[in-house]
């Protein structure tokens, strides 16, 4: 019993103490004047109205970038930010900006060192749009803090968000290279040993030429569907049970494309199945682009086979 006391006592403590952690410093507001400046704010920056977005801002105004490396960078002053904003409304078609799916803006009032009065308004939004220029899609989560004057004018605005699609945006406006096409390298000989082994029913041949994690990707099946090695031969195995392979003929000749960015590598490659149904004798063409995935050492990683299903059906 006494254990048990002494265990109840220093649970009691702990709670008591964990309890007296806590300390109230203002209030969360889920309606509130100054969700409405905010949201008339808003409305005003997806219609560019240059006077009414002026008209919410104090004159000593500031815009930060919650995301900078700039240590003490004191933000862009109110005339610079109209313009910015005002960019988005000039350079994107079906701009608007929209609460992320399952959120609400707050308004915080707090307590400590707020002899101003002054609200915090925090939302998060999804910006969308498409550049008018460039054709980059912008469909981005981003986060923002607008601190309020009593009298509801917006004094600062921190903003949070990925700035890699305005990087896109940045670089699309001039051509620059991503790197070879070859027509003849070492990795089309390896695509073209692999199909021509599947063409004479050699499927453990043809699979000697891909990796041991190798996945195969069929454009009919669900999106992100893929079967292994293994399945991958029973798959070629039973196709072989309901058709008559042919032959295979290669249309044009295919390409290598060794690129610079993510340091990828690419075999695309055309051709016509020629086929005949078993269960009916019905000769069949079926035309089929392959993309083939390498890795480093010459092995084939992926492959992605696009063909019309509806071919083999009717």
């Amino acid at each position: 019993m006494k254990k048990a006391l002494l265990l109840f006592a220093l649970l009691f403590t702990g709670t008591i103490a964990a309890l007296a952690q806590k300390k109230a410093n203002g209030t969360v507001y889920i309606e509130h004047p100054a969700i409405n400046v905010v949201d008339a704010f808003i409305k005003a920056t997806v219609s560019g109205d240059s006077a009414k977005i002026n008209s919410f801002l104090t004159d000593d105004f500031r815009a930060i970038n919650g995301t900078t490396d700039v240590y003490g960078d004191s933000g862009t002053a109110k005339k610079a930010f109209v313009a910015n904003t005002l960019r988005y409304y000039n350079e994107f078609d079906y701009f608007a900006i929209e609460p992320y799916p399952g959120s609400y803006a707050d308004a915080v009032e707090y307590k400590k060192e707020n002899k101003n009065d002054e609200v915090w308004v925090q939302t998060w939004d999804i910006l969308k749009g498409v550049h008018k220029v460039t054709g980059v899609k912008l469909d981005a989560a981003a986060h923002r803090l607008y601190k309020l004057t009593k009298e509801n004018k917006i004094k600062t605005i921190i903003n949070y968000n990925n700035r890699s699609i305005l990087d896109e945006i940045g670089v699309s406006f001039s051509n620059r290279t991503n790197g070879k096409i070859y027509n003849h390298h070492e990795n089309i000989n390896t695509m073209r040993k692999s199909m021509y082994a599947y063409e004479k029913g050699d499927f453990d041949k043809a699979l000697s030429f891909f990796s041991d994690d190798a996945r195969f990707y069929d454009i009919n099946d669900a999106y992100g569907k893929y079967l292994n090695k293994t399945e991958a031969k029973a798959d070629w195995e039973k196709f072989s049970g309901d058709f008559d392979i042919k032959f295979i003929e290669m249309i044009g000749y295919p390409d290598y494309l060794e690129y610079e960015m993510d340091n990828g590598r690419e075999v695309l490659s055309w051709w016509k199945l020629h086929l005949v149904r078993k269960s009916d004798k019905k000769a069949i063409i079926l035309p089929m682009h392959i993309s083939d995935g390498f890795d480093e050492k010459g092995k084939i990683v992926t492959e992605m086979v696009y063909y019309s299903q509806s071919l083999l059906t009717k």
